[in-house]
């Protein structure tokens, strides 16, 4: 099935069409026969969870008159004669229907009976346990809050076409317990997130999403057009240079969750529009930020439910840039800090993959991102990266051509990324132009040059240690998912 057909819906002999004219017409039966169908609200529901959570104790065949009231979408449906048992799906659960004409009377029973798969159905009822041990409610009252025009996925085979489901997320979700409770877990994590570093004392702010100059990444910005400033603006591709910027303004612990923007590739690493956390804390650097990280990422996991292969417990385990490479290679980057040599070396290897760069320091972080990464399963911070690849990092403070910055990888990927943060105006002067240099060369990623976010630091800025982690790629890995296609509800996708 391609990602523009119709999903399967067990539809049986009808077509399509035909299914959906029927449900119209029924739905005007509805309006007809009961003036309540269709109201405005339908107050008081409770989540399915919580009774079934209330009600466990019930022994089989048990009933009680303690009534609750519940709504959600109608996923199955048995039974014939004067009663009938449904299943009713809320965004916490299931729990079946018992409905009997004798209790809700012919005609209302009769309505019921109409009602289709996919229908939004509102309920009001006493809780019992089934004698064959299923904890239900028994239909007292119902209403029809909506009607489904269109069937819905089937139940027991949901939607087989993964284009299908990221294009038509709703669907997935419909079809899904599983899918609706990924999305469940990603808000739990970020909420986690937001939790970890407003309960350190950190302020959340809000940054430019529309820039007039793109910076903070080396990466392509998607750039759009302001009619009445008559100028081009960028989606941003991070929030850095503007948090850097509050850092200088006396506000000594920031962060933004939010969106950045890069006009780059689609992979299952990637997305054009992802999700980023991003904090910077005057007085640090990044050891303490890599403590930080730890934590964090701990209490995520924890707020998550995880339970996988992975230990999120201190310390992560540290290993140099240079030291990650020769482990995985026996290629010591820093002694090749010549671009033909480090080919050469390269190609001795004989790798069944391609190692790209024009310079010594991206074939060394290309071979990084193809070699090394993949290799690292458990949490590990790559430490200590060439100043060449890290505009904004503070220099080493005793392995001259290095930086403090590390990488943080866990699950075969990069979630975070940190730094002890460049705070002398000079230096990054410097370090802009090497940045204009690149550009003259012809390479599409570079950092453009900031002159405001300069002027900023010939402020005075203290010393800081900033971090940026990737959320979606945090829910791949504490959700275990291999896409980010799964953990972002709606993906970019092509035509």
């Amino acid at each position: 099935m391609s990602g523009t057909e119709e999903p399967e819906t067990g539809g049986g002999r009808h077509g399509l069409p035909e299914l959906i004219a029927e449900r119209r017409a029924k739905a005007e039966r509805l309006r007809d026969a009961d003036p309540t169908a269709f109201p405005y609200s339908f107050a008081s529901v409770e989540p399915i969870t919580a009774i079934l959570a209330a009600y466990d104790h019930l022994a089989d065949g048990e009933e009680t008159e303690e009534t609750h009231r519940v709504a959600g979408l109608l996923q199955a449906r048995r039974g014939s004669g004067k009663a009938a048992f449904l299943d009713l799906v809320d965004r916490s659960g299931k729990i079946q229907l018992h409905a009997r004409a004798d209790v809700l009377g012919e005609e209302a029973f009769g309505r019921l009976s109409t009602l289709d798969l996919g229908d939004l159905v509102g309920v009001d009822g006493a809780v019992l346990r089934s004698r064959r041990g299923e904890l239900s409610l028994r239909v007292d009252h119902f209403q029809v809050l909506a009607k489904a025009l269109r069937p819905p996925p089937d139940k027991h085979h949901g939607l087989s076409d993964v284009e299908t489901r990221h294009r038509r997320r709703e669907l997935d979700l419909i079809a899904s317990a599983d899918a609706r409770k990924l999305f469940a877990d990603r808000a739990k994590i970020v909420s986690a997130v937001r939790a970890y570093l407003d309960g350190e004392g950190f302020v959340e702010v809000e940054t430019p999403v529309l820039q007039p100059l793109y910076g903070g990444a080396l990466a392509r910005p998607f750039t759009t057009y302001h009619n009445a400033l008559d100028r081009d603006l960028y989606l941003r591709i991070a929030t850095e240079l503007y948090l850097k910027r509050l850092i200088v303004g006396g506000l000594e612990r920031v962060y933004e969750l939010g969106k950045d923007f890069r006009n780059e590739g689609v992979s299952p690493k990637h997305n054009p529009e992802f999700t980023m956390v991003e904090w910077y804390e005057a007085y640090a650097d990044y050891e303490d930020e890599a403590r930080r990280l730890e934590e964090m990422v701990s209490a995520a996991a924890h707020a998550a439910g995880y339970a996988g292969q992975l230990d999120f417990g201190r310390p992560w385990r540290r290993i140099t840039f240079q030291q990650a490479i020769e482990e995985r290679t026996g290629i010591d980057v820093l002694a090749h800090r010549d671009v033909e040599a480090l080919r050469a070396a390269v190609a001795a290897l004989e790798l069944e993959v391609q190692i790209n760069g024009d310079t010594w320091f991206q074939l060394a972080d290309d071979m990084l991102s193809k070699l090394v990464e993949p290799a690292l399963l458990q949490p590990t911070f790559v430490m200590d990266y060439p100043v060449e690849l890290s505009p904004f990092a503070r220099e080493h403070r005793s392995r001259e051509g290095l930086v403090e910055r590390w990488e943080a990888f866990a699950g075969g990927m990069e979630i975070a990324n940190a730094f002890s943060e460049l705070i002398d105006a000079d230096v990054q002067r410097e370090r802009f132009k090497a940045q204009r240099r690149l550009e003259a060369l012809g390479e599409e990623e570079f950092q453009p040059y900031d002159e405001l976010f300069l002027q900023a630091l010939e402020q005075g800025m203290p010393p800081t240690g900033g971090v940026g982690v990737g959320i979606d790629r945090l829910v791949m890995l504490l959700t275990e998912r291999e896409s980010i296609r799964e953990v972002v509800l709606f993906p970019a996708m092509r035509d």
